[in-house]
């Protein structure tokens, strides 16, 4: 299944999405324009500076440095948000951004979507590094961030619908689907993804790369909690 489009119209200009896949798409410009120089080492560079502005577990616990250990571990949770991996990860993350988050922005506010957001973020890199601690592989993209959106607008919008590109061999459909099992099939996937992936780590095959699943469910969790502490109070009448 593949949203596109919910049924909530924005009241406000949402500048803080807007801004944040902005950002994240000059980031993406910017890492092609390292993969596609015209050095010879210019892949190698590429991967040098992933390594460098990524969120490493082992750096975050101790387990493991850099050689000169910049930018510190903690604010590489920050600057991995705006990394991505490929044209597919970004243009997923922001596209999921796009329809959610302008709705909770809207709920919210600017500044608290912003501090939400980050949040998000952060309780997305502690939940991957609590899962697998000494694992040396760099975390990057907005995937945990934009979870953290999932969960806020779940919570804020169950019943709104989401018109869903869904394809099943053949079967190529867009339907409207409502928002409670978007979100709530997205949800479960990461489940059952994250419990492979730790049954494969607890089996003892190392590191397992690919998809930071329990970046995702913190996220997601995150954003539901934040939800309540940030959402405005409203304001009794006199």
């Amino acid at each position: 299944m593949l949203p596109l489009k919910d049924d909530l119209p924005s009241r406000a200009t949402p500048v803080v999405t807007v801004g944040l896949i902005v950002l994240n798409v000059l980031a993406f410009l910017y890492q092609l324009s390292l993969e596609t120089g015209a050095g010879p080492g210019a892949a190698r560079e590429a991967q040098a500076f992933v390594v460098e502005f990524g969120t490493i577990p082992c750096r975050l616990t101790g387990a493991c440095q850099a050689p000169d250990d910049f930018p510190h571990p903690l604010v590489t949770i920050f600057t991995a948000m705006f990394l991505h991996g490929g044209l597919f990860h970004v243009g997923g993350n922001m596209l999921y951004l796009w329809i959610f988050g302008n709705n909770v922005e809207d709920t919210l506010g600017h500044g608290r979507f912003l501090l939400f957001y980050l949040l998000s973020g952060v309780a997305a890199a502690l939940g991957q590094t609590a899962v697998n601690p000494t694992s040396s592989v760099p975390m990057i993209g907005a995937s945990g961030a934009v979870s953290g959106v999932l969960g806020g607008y779940l919570i804020l919008f169950p019943h709104a619908t989401v018109l869903t590109l869904v394809t099943f061999g053949f079967f190529i459909r867009f339907v409207h689907i409502p928002a409670v099992l978007v979100l709530g099939f997205w949800i479960v996937v990461q489940f059952l993804n994250g419990l492979v992936t730790f049954s494969a780590a607890a089996a003892g095959r190392g590191d397992v790369g690919g998809v930071a699943w329990f970046a995702h469910i913190g996220g997601f969790l995150a954003g539901i909690v934040l939800l309540f502490l940030l959402r405005p109070r409203p304001r009794a009448r006199l």
